[in-house]
C-alpha cells in the first residue's frame, strides 16, 4: 500500500495545511512561498500517476486517494483565493470548478455501482483543464506582477470553460445509464 506513488499522494495531502498556514502569514514572501507549496503539490500530482504506471505500482488505495488529494488541494486553494480577492470574478469560477468536482465524483461513484466505471474515465480534456487550472491558481496565489494576475485570470476562465465542457462530456457519456430501465 505504501509505495512511492501513494507516498507522494499522501505527501500532497500533508502539503495542504502547510499551504494554508503560509498563505495567511503576514509576510512579503508568504504569497511566493504558498505558490511554491501549491506548485510542489501539483508536481506530485503529475509524478504519482506517472510513477504508478511506470513502476507498475497502481493500487486500489492510490486510485481512491489520488483524486481525493487533487480535489481537496484545488478546493482549498480556490476557497482561500475567493476570500483573498473577494470578487465575483473569482467566486463564480471557483463555484463552477468545485461544483463540477462534486458532480463528477458523484457520477463516478454512481457509475461504479452500475458496473460502468469505465464509461466515465479521465479524458484528455480533463487533463488540459487540470493544467490550465493549476497554472492559474499558482499565478493567482503568487500575484507577483499585475500582468501575472491578469494572465492567471485568463487561464482560470479557460479552465472554467474546460471544466464545464468536461462535465458535459462525462454526463453525455453516462446519459444512457441515467435513462436505462431497471429489471
Amino acid at each position: 500500500m505504501w509505495n512511492i506513488p501513494n507516498t507522494l499522494t499522501a505527501f500532497r495531502l500533508c502539503l495542504i495545511p502547510i499551504f494554508l498556514f503560509i498563505f495567511y502569514l503576514p509576510s512579503q514572501w508568504a504569497f511566493f512561498a504558498a505558490a511554491f507549496v501549491f506548485w510542489l503539490a501539483s508536481i506530485t500530482d503529475i509524478l504519482d500517476g506517472y510513477l504508478a504506471r511506470r513502476l507498475n505500482q497502481s493500487t486500489p488505495f492510490g486510485a481512491f486517494l489520488d483524486p481525493v488529494a487533487d480535489k481537496v488541494m484545488v478546493s482549498a486553494a480556490l476557497v482561500v483565493l475567493v476570500g483573498h480577492y473577494q470578487s465575483a470574478w473569482m467566486t463564480v469560477p471557483a463555484l463552477i470548478i468545485i461544483g463540477r468536482e462534486i458532480v463528477i465524483s458523484a457520477l463516478r461513484e454512481w457509475m461504479a455501482e452500475q458496473g460502468k466505471r469505465g464509461e466515465v474515465a479521465v479524458s484528455q480534456l480533463g487533463k488540459v483543464k487540470t493544467a490550465a487550472q493549476m497554472l492559474a491558481i499558482i499565478g493567482l496565489i503568487w500575484q507577483f506582477q499585475p500582468w501575472m494576475v491578469t494572465l492567471s485570470y485568463i487561464l482560470l476562465y479557460i479552465a472554467t470553460i474546460l471544466t464545464f465542457g468536461s462535465m458535459v462530456q462525462y454526463l453525455m457519456a453516462a446519459r444512457h445509464s441515467f435513462f436505462a430501465r431497471e429489471g
